[in-house]
């Protein structure tokens, strides 16, 4: 090659590399204009009519009209939601693989030994969609009516107190752990691998803190005696039970849901998504639907929605190992 071919074919190599390098920006915003271009799937670690199925379902069907796409909610159950999270988890981070994320997700960071991901280093939370109020409820047969008079009947009989769970680590479970630390008494925990209302409202066991859209109309009706509710503040459609912590201080387990999608997903990407979940959820429909069924909705900007889900993590790793709580071998 002649010294001057040389020469073209390197300033050609110069040219190619500098408009490489000026790139990356401008292609990194035509994928957020374009985006989504295909429908979009919505992994949900739960049965189909589980609250986090029906509140997936309720924010998809807005979410698409947003996007202009399809966004396709699918169910893959097992473990807790460990394996359509690990599912996410090793997905494409491209926006087009989304989950719903829920207490159970930072529970589980920490209860569960061998995971094959790491939820807060895989999954990127995008947003959050609402608050999820879970009711400590008994029979009207139960011999406390209140919850002070409920935590000194518990305090009189040690261990003998029946709460029921949905499992071992499950929200119900812990949430009631936390109660017995900061109130200082002591309940015989009966995990079911099921769902423990009908035992409940037969009596065979005697407290339970249960999501509010299993038991709304339960209380309403009055097969159950709701004695306080797990959040901050007291329910708007259960106005005259008192949040537990009025009488625990300290005590506030609310149930959340959000959204989360593979990690390294692009971060034009994750604010196209927050921003477009959060216009979903402003709908007055949405939101109705959603207090139709007990929650808030509860809307965060991305930068938010990361230390949220880290600080639920670590609440309940304090929990977790304050009682020593481990999954049976």
């Amino acid at each position: 090659m002649t010294l001057a071919r040389k020469t073209l074919a390197r300033r050609i190599f110069l040219q190619g590399a500098l408009s490489a390098s000026a790139l990356p920006p401008l292609a990194r915003t035509a994928f957020a204009d374009t985006y989504p271009s295909r429908p979009i799937h919505i992994i949900v670690g739960f049965p189909a009519g589980s609250g986090p199925d029906i509140i997936g379902r309720i924010l998809a069907q807005k979410l698409a009209e947003e996007l202009g796409q399809s966004v396709v909610v699918e169910n893959r159950t097992g473990a807790g939601s460990n394996l359509a999270t690990a599912d996410v988890a090793h997905s494409a981070p491209d926006g087009y693989t989304l989950m719903i994320i829920t207490t159970a997700n930072t529970i589980n960071a920490t209860l569960y030994q061998k995971l094959d991901y790491d939820f807060l280093r895989d999954i990127a939370p995008v947003a959050t969609i609402d608050i999820e109020p879970f009711v400590m409820e008994v029979t009207p047969a139960f011999p406390a009516k209140t919850l002070a008079a409920f935590i000194a009947y518990a305090k009189a009989n040690p261990g003998k107190v029946t709460m029921a769970s949905a499992g071992i680590g499950s929200a119900p479970h812990v949430y009631g752990v936390l109660f017995q630390m900061l109130a200082g008494i002591e309940l015989q925990h009966v995990p079911y691998r099921g769902n423990p209302l009908p035992d409940l409202l037969s009596g065979q066991v005697q407290v339970f803190f249960g999501p509010i859209q299993s038991s709304l109309e339960y209380i309403r009706t009055g097969k159950l005696r709701a004695l306080g509710a797990t959040t901050k503040d007291r329910i708007a459609t259960l106005p005259d039970v008192p949040a537990i912590g009025e009488v625990v201080a300290g005590y506030e387990a609310a149930g959340w849901l959000g959204v989360g999608a593979p990690a390294k997903t692009p971060p034009d990407v994750a604010t196209k998504l927050n921003a477009s979940i959060n216009a979903a959820l402003t709908d007055p429909t949405v939101k109705s639907r959603l207090a139709s069924l007990g929650d808030t909705v509860a809307t965060r900007p991305l930068a938010q929605v990361r230390p949220f889900v880290a600080a639920d993590v670590a609440k309940w790793a304090k929990v977790i190992h304050a009682a020593n709580i481990k999954l049976e071998e």
